[in-house]
């Protein structure tokens, strides 16, 4: 039993561990190499002369660090650009760059969630997981081999795979019992699954109104260096703003102007747990332990390749079973653009309909798109989704840059079909781009340019009809969509805007569903979510879901929406209807393309009416104040002043900085955009500031704001397209 359970995981995840074995010990080098090349402190020095030092020779510091390994950063902005450098403690002065090591991103990145995000992180702990079950499981199998715990390090016989596999294991067991399984506590931690612990002091309520207190002689910070973590400076701009001083004890706000300690919270016992937990895994303050966890690491892939062998020598592999033809055999490829995995499911159709009509059938991403991997095709079709505006979905990015760098096109035809909704102006617009594209290359036609309106399976089965005859075969495309998984919502309550202005709107709260240990974990259903990610509701009687931008995050224990009533709209229209204790059916997309980011660099948050639930969703969120400019444009502030209550308590608890109105009927009507014209001198400063733009709403209201930001920008060189490829200009339009 003891066998088969340290076995069977090790089978599974031997490359994984691999992976994370070779990155581990190449991260465990950098806290050793910087503790090294950083300059220090000397001994005695306080917090005061360092951030004195530090605030004299760089005008508009923001923030000091101090890493574990003893280097100091200090961050600032000139001239409206943020900076940042390594500190020489003794002088203050810059003393290197503060860029991170590309490689060490790359590896860090590897180790954590080996590029896949949150799936990734959950891989990597599974693969925590199978190496702690592997250790404990070979601690028994070795004491059981050697005869007993007293003779561990008894002299083995036998082939030399299984000495090697055992002597390796028995040095390196420790090492790896202590990095899996502070490796599963640091995942249960990112993903909620344990308490959170912290303590932080309540905001200042006063402060002493005045600002620029010398660092040097503050008398909070007559601290030693070596406790200190950080110190974030107050906006000089705003009397009300503090110091936030975190150190190995604790957290605490100092006035700005007197240097006063206004609040101040110890760690909590389960902080100081947590941290000596992220110490021991990557060693950042205990070097010398880091470099003997990565060379014990380094045995992981001598004995997942030594564990093979064993295995290999008793048992045979079974082969592996595909849907799909092999690539090389396909005389039918089938390659799939899809953003939410609807127009794979037409896929699956068309796949199973050619196969019982004698076709050998590859389907395949379009991403991936080689032609030299199909040697014997005959045909290609391409089911093509658009996203957002035009834009290419995710199993369909880089297709046309494959496309334009072949030396010719395929010579087998091609039938490019796209799906959309015909709703929205850019419909099937990338399908379009591709067909238009192989065109112009030369590739031959199979057949002309179709589109499928709604996922409709009738004209789904109208083409299939059409395909059929071109292939000289009877094809019947019964396709039924596929209802994605969904739960049901209960509605807690609503309020009701926009009657008097003929624009029925609600903010609908619906409670949250239970979530399963198992949902939490792999981060299906409503286990995490943030504002700005999608609702898809189902509304009655129709397969195709609706989508509204969510207002809540998961950590609000609610899920929030703003709908308003569309004339003959199948969803509004029964949302607008729904009670409270009513339900629907819903299930969440992650929309990563539309998030504030983290950081403190200013946000310009611009909507129009229903484009104000994510907005305020942000501005909720919002608890470490970091400046928000909110731009909302409504019909009238006495009928559709969405959320007007809750600006006023973010605004006074300083999560929103400062509230702009337009109100486009009344007696003085003007829309967003000419409010941001009115502020334009300040929305161009925010901007140089490094400030990042939110626009949400109708496709009109997005196009008059970017006009109105093309003119704003124009005298400092900037356009919103150039902030756009910068990251900084992000927009949910619909």
């Amino acid at each position: 039993m003891i066998r088969a359970i340290h076995r069977w995981p090790g089978i599974a995840a031997a490359l994984l561990l691999v992976v994370l074995a070779l990155s581990g010990a190449a991260l465990s080098l950098y806290p050793a190499a910087e503790r090294l090349a950083a300059p220090q402190a000397k001994a005695g020095m306080t917090v005061a002369d360092l951030a004195g030092r530090i605030a004299a020779s760089h005008p508009g510091l923001e923030q000091v660090r101090r890493a574990p390994s003893g280097q100091v950063t200090a961050y600032w902005f000139d001239g409206g650009t943020p900076r940042a450098a390594v500190i020489d403690p003794a002088t203050g002065q810059d003393a290197g760059s503060a860029d991170p090591d590309p490689l060490r991103r790359w590896l860090t990145n590897l180790h954590r969630s080996l590029f896949l995000g949150d799936a990734g992180r959950i891989v990597t702990a599974l693969g925590a997981g199978a190496m702690l079950v592997l250790a404990l499981s070979g601690v028994a199998l070795v004491a059981r081999r050697t005869g007993g715990w007293r003779r561990w390090f008894a002299r083995l016989r036998g082939p030399l795979a299984g000495r090697l596999h055992v002597e390796i294991a028995r040095v390196a067991v420790a090492g790896l019992v202590l990095s899996s399984a502070t490796a599963l506590w640091m995942t249960g931690s990112t993903f909620d699954l344990l308490p959170d612990g912290a303590r932080t002091p309540a905001f200042p309520a006063e402060t002493s109104g005045r600002i620029g207190a010398d660092l040097a002689g503050v008398a909070a910070l007559q601290l030693p260096v070596a406790a200190f973590r950080s110190l974030s400076l107050a906006d000089p701009d705003d009397p009300a703003d503090v110091h936030t001083l975190k150190t190995a004890q604790g957290i605490g706000y100092l006035d700005q102007g007197s240097g006063e300690m206004l609040g101040w919270a110890d760690l909590s016992a389960w902080q100081r747990v947590s941290e000596t937990v992220f110490m021991l895994h990557t060693g950042q303050g205990a070097a010398v332990l880091g470099l003997v966890l990565g060379l014990m690491a380094l045995g992981v892939p001598a004995m997942a390749g030594t564990g093979v062998i064993l295995w290999l020598s008793a048992r045979r592999a079974r082969p592996r079973i595909r849907g799909n033809a092999p690539p090389g055999r396909a005389e039918t490829v089938l390659l799939v653009g899809s953003e939410g995995g609807s127009t794979w499911g037409f896929a699956a159709t068309l796949h199973a309909a050619l196969t019982d009509a004698g076709q050998r059938v590859h389907a395949a991403p379009m991403a991936g798109f080689d032609p030299a991997r199909y040697p014997n095709a005959a045909r290609f079709i391409i089911l093509a989704a658009t996203y957002g505006e035009g834009c290419a979905p995710a199993s369909a990015r880089g297709f046309l840059d494959r496309l334009d760098r072949l030396d010719r096109a395929p010579e087998a035809p091609l039938a490019v079909l796209g799906f959309g909704d015909r709703s929205f102006p850019a419909f099937c617009a990338h399908a379009e781009e591709v067909a238009a594209a192989a065109a112009a290359r030369g590739w031959p036609q199979l057949l002309a340019f179709a589109t499928i309106d709604r996922q409709s399976p009738q004209e789904f089965a109208r083409w299939g009809r059409a395909l059929g005859a071109a292939l000289g075969v009877e094809l019947e495309l019964l396709h039924q969509p596929v209802v994605p998984a969904s739960e049901a919502l209960t509605l807690i309550s609503r309020r009701d805007y926009g009657a008097e202005v003929q624009a029925p709107t609600a903010i609908l709260r619906l409670a949250a569903p239970r979530v399963s240990a198992w949902q939490r974990l792999t981060g299906q259903g409503f286990a995490r979510w943030q504002a700005g990610d999608l609702l898809g509701v189902l509304p009655e009687g129709s397969p195709v879901p609706r989508f509204y931008s969510l207002a809540s995050g998961s950590r609000d224990r609610f899920v929030e929406i703003v709908v308003r009533k569309q004339p003959g709209g199948l969803c509004s229209g029964q949302l607008a209807e729904l009670q409270p204790g009513g339900t629907v059916r819903a299930f969440l997309r992650r929309n990563p393309g539309f998030r504030p980011g983290r950081g403190r660099a200013p946000l310009i948050l611009v909507g129009a009416g229903t484009g104000i639930g994510p907005l305020a969703g942000f501005i909720r969120a919002n608890a470490r104040r970091r400046p928000v400019h909110l731009f909302f444009g409504m019909r009238h502030a006495d009928s559709d002043f969405l959320y007007r209550e809750e600006l006023t308590a973010w605004h006074r608890a300083g999560r929103l900085s400062r509230l702009v109105t337009a109100n486009s009927r009344g007696e003085h009507p003007h829309h967003v955009q000419d409010a941001l014209r009115r502020e334009a001198a300040e929305v161009a400063r925010l901007i140089r500031a490094g400030a990042r733009v939110m626009v949400c709403g109708g496709r009109g209201m997005a196009a008059g704001v970017r006009a109105a930001l093309d003119e704003i920008l124009a005298p400092a060189g900037l356009t919103p397209t150039l902030l756009k490829a910068e990251g900084r200009y992000v927009e949910d339009i619909y």
